[in-house]
């Protein structure tokens, strides 16, 4: 029989997307002050692969991400979801952001998540056959796994999380993981 142990902390990823870069380094802004020093960002990508956004947050989407400094528990995962669900529901009251792109009642999304040695995880308020409850009303999905030494996709994975540039990058936050988790880095 198995003896029930705590797993080891992982590494916060936040994907932040929006068709105002201004929203997205406000967004970093909050996060950091939230959750402590961003550790690696990502270079802003154009995020092309789906117009499934464009209703909610107009065309032209930008995304970047950050992987966070500070180690945590995978079981905090729910909270951070929900977080970051209520700092998208600030973004879309405030009126700076609402008035700036005109019609987009969505001006922000962030996508919040955690890397470990072998997986990305995202989490998602959308239940599917691949996904796991984790409690308040917040599922998560392993996107990615790390096998050979890269970042591999599965069936269900996003079309962007399948980028070779998206993976580059999370090679590297997996390899900064590896480190902090070395020298017993956590919050």
């Amino acid at each position: 029989m198995g003896e029930p142990r705590k797993p080891k902390p992982v590494m916060l990823l936040v994907a932040a997307f929006s068709g105002w870069t201004g929203a997205i380094r406000r967004a970093r802004e909050i996060l950091q002050i939230r959750y402590g020093p961003i550790v690696l960002e990502s270079p802003v990508f154009d995020f092309v692969e789906t117009d499934y956004y464009d209703d909610a947050m107009g065309p032209g989407l930008k995304k970047q991400f950050f992987a966070f400094e500070h180690l945590l528990q995978a079981e905090d995962l729910p909270a951070i979801k929900l977080a970051t669900n209520t700092i998208e529901q600030d973004f879309a009251r405030d009126g700076d952001w609402a008035t700036a792109r005109t019609g987009v009642p969505r001006p922000i999304n962030l996508d919040p998540g955690y890397l470990d040695a072998g997986k990305l995880v995202l989490a998602t308020t959308k239940d599917q056959a691949h996904r796991l409850y984790l409690g308040q009303g917040i599922f998560a999905e392993v996107t990615l796994r790390f096998e050979s030494g890269e970042f591999v996709p599965w069936p269900w994975t996003y079309p962007d999380y399948r980028r070779e540039d998206y993976r580059a990058f999370f090679k590297v936050v997996r390899g900064e993981y590896v480190r902090l988790l070395k020298i017993g880095h956590r919050s």
